[in-house]
C-alpha cells in the first residue's frame, strides 16, 4: 500500500533541513489542528504532518479492526512514515493519544526520533485505585461515554467536544471538532475510542530513552495536571512545561504558547 496515500501525508517546511519535526494529532481531529503552529517552524525544519488511519483524510480501506485494536498499530504506521520518507533528526510532536505512540515507536524502533513531545498525553486514562493512580476516568463514567456513543454519535461528538474543546468564549473552536468528529465513521470512532481509553502504558515509561517534553493544559477533561506530573516523574530523560490554556486541544486554542514550548526544547 502506498503509505503517503495511506496516512494523507504532507512534507512542507524547509525540505533541506536536516532536521525534521513530525506532527501527530490525537483523537478526532486530523493534521489541520496544528496549522496555527507549523507556520514558526517553516523555516528551520522539515515539517511532516499525516492523518492517523480511520481519520482525516487517511484512506479509509487501510482501516483493519484487527490492526487498530491497540494503538500498537498506529505505532508501526510511525515507523512506516519514518523510513518511507527516509527522515532523520526526528523530533516527534504527538498530541493526546499520538504521543503514546510516538512513544512505543521510540522504544520498539530504536533510533527512529530523536525528540520526543508529548501534549496532552497520558499512558493511562482509567484510574487505578489499587496503585493509587488517577488517570482522570472511573470504569462506570467510561460505560456511560461509550453507551452514549453508540447510542447517538453524533449528539455525543455535540457535547463531547464543548467540554474537551473548553474555551467557552470561542464556540466556533468547539465546533469545529465537532465537525472532524462527526466525519470518522462511527463504528471506527468507537473501537479506537475504546482502545484509547482502556490503553496502559505506565509500565513502557520507564523505557524511554529520549529527552521528553511533558506539555500540560489546564482543566483537561481527558488528561488532568496529576497525569503529567506522573509522565514526568516516571520517564527518565523528561521535564514538564505548563501552557495558560484551558481543554486538550492547545494546538488550537493557544498556538503561539505551544510554539514556545517547543521552541524552548528544539
Amino acid at each position: 500500500m502506498d503509505i503517503i496515500l495511506r496516512n494523507n501525508i504532507h512534507v512542507t517546511g524547509n525540505l533541506e533541513s536536516p532536521q525534521t519535526l513530525v506532527f501527530a494529532h490525537g483523537f478526532g481531529i486530523d493534521q489541520t489542528s496544528f496549522s496555527k503552529v507549523i507556520p514558526s517552524f517553516e523555516h528551520d525544519y522539515k515539517i511532516v504532518l499525516f492523518d492517523n488511519v480511520g481519520g482525516g483524510k487517511a484512506d479509509i480501506k487501510a482501516y483493519s479492526p484487527k490492526r487498530y485494536e491497540a494503538i500498537n498499530g498506529y505505532a508501526t504506521d510511525v515507523a512506516d512514515i519514518i523510513q518511507a520518507l527516509d527522515l532523520r533528526q526526528v523530533t516527534f510532536v504527538g498530541h493526546s493519544v499520538s504521543g503514546m505512540t510516538g512513544m512505543l515507536t521510540s522504544i520498539h524502533y530504536p533510533g527512529m526520533i530523536d525528540k520526543l513531545v508529548l501534549l496532552g498525553s497520558s499512558p493511562r486514562y482509567l484510574n487505578d485505585p489499587k496503585d493509587g493512580y488517577t488517570g482522570g476516568f472511573d470504569h462506570a463514567t467510561l460505560t456511560s461515554l461509550f453507551e452514549a456513543m453508540e447510542a447517538n454519535y453524533h449528539a455525543w461528538a455535540a457535547g463531547f467536544s464543548k467540554v474537551a474543546m473548553r474555551n467557552e468564549d470561542r464556540p466556533e473552536l468547539a465546533a469545529a471538532f465537532a465537525k472532524t468528529l462527526n466525519d470518522i465513521r462511527p463504528d471506527i470512532a468507537i473501537q479506537v475510542a475504546k482502545a484509547i481509553f482502556y490503553l496502559d502504558y505506565r509500565g513502557e515509561l520507564p523505557k524511554v530513552t529520549l529527552p521528553v517534553l511533558v506539555v500540560q493544559t489546564a482543566n483537561d477533561i481527558a488528561v488532568p495536571a496529576v497525569v503529567s506530573e506522573y509522565l514526568e516523574a516516571n520517564i527518565p530523560n523528561s521535564r514538564r512545561t505548563k501552557v495558560e490554556t484551558e481543554g486538550h486541544f492547545p494546538q488550537i486554542s493557544a498556538p503561539m504558547e505551544v510554539v514556545a514550548a517547543i521552541q524552548s526544547f528544539l
